[in-house]
């Protein structure tokens, strides 16, 4: 079996975020970007797992950026992914994103492609299901739960109010969020063979982008605390229904 990993670079969930040029760019520097969370703790340490149980299986790492994301994609490689494939280009458009991803995955007829849910920047959610109308393959989303039986995968998602079971044939793609698996840290084992694991960097295929980001904002600054005497629970009830509209 072949396995496709979907790793996006963000910037650490305590980088402090700032905007120019009228808020149309984000400030990068000083910021310390990381993988992002779902694709690493759930999509690839998931795919390690099944390598684990499966020597067979190989996993193939895809990212689309600039030379700034090797570090990240070396770290990946060092938590147990075999190779990468960087494909030259930054954009912030979902469909050309996934259209990058989907000629990658044309060339080597993978049997799996694992994303994560969504980035923890943008929060799209939305290029496993692009990648899977770009290959006409099936795709799951938000899967807790992933194993194999055969050529036939079993797969855990959430829904509106529970869970369900589906079970489905590869080739397929599939969106991972929390439950697939439990984060890891790179051993020095790992580390060391990350330096000379493949890393080869494609050009980005001729799509245009379908979206593009016309300014950025910061969400309000929050307001003070307010304390209330204990022994005054009639201003706090009044405060909650006057000024929270919370009651």
């Amino acid at each position: 079996m072949k396995i496709l990993v979907c790793i996006s670079k963000t910037p650490d969930t305590t980088a402090k975020i700032a905007f120019a040029d009228n808020n149309t760019k984000f400030v990068t520097e000083g910021v310390q970007w990381i993988i992002n969370p779902y694709d690493e703790w759930y999509a690839l340490v998931k795919a390690i797992e099944l390598k684990e149980a499966d020597p067979s299986i190989t996993i193939h790492l895809v990212n689309v950026g600039g030379a700034d994301a090797e570090p990240i994609i070396r770290k990946a490689l060092a938590l147990g992914g075999d190779e990468a494939i960087r494909i030259n280009a930054e954009s912030n458009d979902s469909y050309y994103v996934a259209a990058q991803i989907a000629a990658v995955a044309k060339e080597t007829n993978y049997d799996l492609i694992f994303t994560g849910k969504e980035t923890i920047d943008y929060n799209g959610s939305s290029i496993g299901a692009m990648i899977s109308e770009f290959l006409d393959q099936p795709f799951i989303s938000h899967a807790t739960a992933f194993s194999t039986e055969g050529s036939t995968a079993i797969i855990t998602r959430e829904i509106d109010g529970g869970e369900e079971t589906d079970k489905i044939n590869f080739p397929l793609i599939v969106s991972c969020q929390k439950g697939m698996a439990e984060q890891r840290i790179p051993n020095m084992k790992g580390i060391m063979s990350a330096r000379t694991k493949p890393l080869k960097v494609v050009e980005p295929i001729t799509i245009e982008s379908l979206t593009s980001v016309v300014a950025f904002e910061l969400p309000p600054a929050k307001a003070g605390v307010k304390l209330v005497d204990a022994d005054n629970p009639a201003e706090l009830v009044r405060l909650l229904h006057e000024e929270a509209k919370a009651i």
